[in-house]
């Protein structure tokens, strides 16, 4: 079970750490955050078993030491161990070469984690199987609609309800490719 409380705060550190961010069409960062959450939040009404506090928790913060200040020590301190491996294991090694290693990286670092873990990677993939920006080639966007399917084929058996989500997402991105 989750407390409401502990959510709160959990929203309130990612809105303080994304403050300015922006993406997409010059979006508020905090938007893809939030639907990041809505997707888990749809998936633990779908599948059974699911730790509703850890996912969300994790989905709040997936992108917080990847793309703040925020530490992974920080994360461990206010949210404890599990909810920092989560967030850590979500985090692409900038110290890898090339974005290829670093997806795969991730992937197997995310494989190692509860179920939860897979979950919030494949509902951020979801979130982001939106309308590429204008400036995307053609060839990029076969490279992340590959990429997904990558993210598919390692993770869906960590939430049957997202891996169909995703799946669903993946050959809907077709329309974008020229």
């Amino acid at each position: 079970m989750w407390s409401i409380d502990e959510l709160q705060e959990v929203w309130q550190l990612a809105s303080k750490l994304h403050n300015g961010q922006k993406y997409g069409d010059r979006m508020e960062y905090l938007n893809h955050i939030g639907s990041v959450t809505f997707e888990i939040l749809n998936a633990v009404n779908h599948e059974k078993d699911m730790n509703a506090d850890l996912a969300i928790k994790c989905a709040i913060l997936h992108d917080s030491i990847e793309d703040t200040e925020q530490s992974f020590e920080d994360v461990k301190m206010l949210f404890g161990q599990q909810v920092a491996h989560g967030v850590m294991a979500l985090t692409k090694n900038e110290g890898l070469e090339g974005k290829e290693k670093m997806m795969l990286d991730s992937l197997s670092r995310i494989q190692q984690q509860p179920k939860e873990i897979w979950a919030v990677k494949m509902a951020d993939r979801i979130c982001n199987l939106q309308k590429p920006p204008a400036y995307w080639t053609n060839q990029k966007k076969i490279k992340y609609q590959k990429e997904a399917q990558l993210i598919h084929k390692k993770l869906k058996d960590g939430n049957k309800f997202l891996a169909a989500r995703l799946e669903r997402k993946i050959n809907e991105y077709v329309t974008f490719i020229e």
